[in-house]
């Protein structure tokens, strides 16, 4: 049996032997599509596109030597006494945080550490909760200065200031990544306050704001994250901040602050699963729930909410 290109090429004969007129395009139609050279498009894999710029964050150095002088927990001296106490008071953070405590908390690995008023000592606990919870073998913790109106924390570990929380706010096309400090400390990573913004405490409060800690939640679930925010009582952007927590830690100066404005402090954050409370520079136990007392002078003690 002949082919259809044998065919179509007889016929084309008879009707020129009839003395019929044959188009060029119909001639050429007939040929089948296959017999065209038509040029294929190139793959989708072969075009080129450009490569987005790793970013990688900065490391920083530490002085681990002046930390211990400054009464802060070192991995220079591990056994020291402030040392001790911060082991006890991170116990029941991390349980929480890893979903080993008595019932799985959501964003339980965000802790927000804070305090009724300022000069109570929230930023130093803050600080040394980080870098006890940075001696684990099993955890990395991330310490976040969200003081933005008084940023305190790469003052105190000794580090020039550096953009940070208020840059990735302002900016939402700034990686989170460029920011980060990396330390000589292994598993501590530090993201300063940042760059100083006139409405810094407004910013703090903003749809940003909420829009940042949810992408560092998520981005980072297998961290524990240390927050240390503004007085409660001093603002109402921390209470906002609160709302994003799964761990608040109120620090109260033993025999100073008073016991009205703690408990104003926390019907702020009702909303908050788990609410821890620490005395500092207290000499004796602090009672509510369970509390120890420490020689160097921390009480911690917990108010649970239901």
């Amino acid at each position: 049996m002949s082919s259809l290109i044998e065919q179509a090429a007889r016929r084309l004969e008879q009707l020129k032997r009839a003395g019929a007129e044959i188009p060029a395009a119909s001639a050429a139609g007939a040929l089948p599509a296959a017999k065209q050279n038509v040029a294929s498009p190139a793959p989708a894999s072969a075009v080129e596109r450009p490569v987005p710029p790793v970013t990688t964050s900065r490391s920083v150095e530490i002085d681990l030597n002046a930390l211990a002088a400054a009464g802060i927990v070192s991995p220079n001296s591990p056994r020291s006494q402030i040392a001790d106490q911060f082991r006890v008071i991170k116990r029941p953070l991390i349980a929480n945080a890893t979903g080993k405590g008595a019932s799985v908390i959501h964003n339980g690995n965000l802790i927000m550490v804070t305090s009724a008023l300022p000069g109570e000592g929230k930023s130093f606990t803050a600080i040394n909760l980080a870098l006890s919870i940075a001696t684990e073998l099993d955890y990395t913790v991330m310490l976040v200065d969200a003081d933005v109106a008084r940023p305190s924390i790469l003052n105190r570990l000794g580090l020039p200031p550096s953009p940070g929380l208020l840059d990735l706010v302002v900016d939402e096309s700034c990686d989170l990544s460029s920011v980060l400090l990396k330390t000589n400390i292994e598993k501590l990573t530090i993201l300063p306050s940042g760059t100083a913004h006139p409405r810094a405490t407004e910013l703090l409060a903003s749809d940003a704001m909420t829009r940042l800690i949810e992408d560092i939640g998520n981005r980072y679930s297998d961290r524990i994250i240390i927050f240390d925010s503004p007085p409660l009582l001093l603002t109402t952007e921390s209470r906002v901040l609160a709302t994003h927590m799964g761990q608040i830690v109120i620090v109260v100066k033993a025999e100073t602050t008073l016991q009205s404005a703690v408990r104003n402090a926390l019907s702020t954050i009702e909303a908050c699963p788990v609410k821890l409370m620490m005395l500092n520079q207290a000499t004796t136990s602090f009672k509510a729930g369970y509390g120890y007392g420490y020689g160097y002078g921390y009480g911690y003690g917990q108010e649970a909410s239901n």
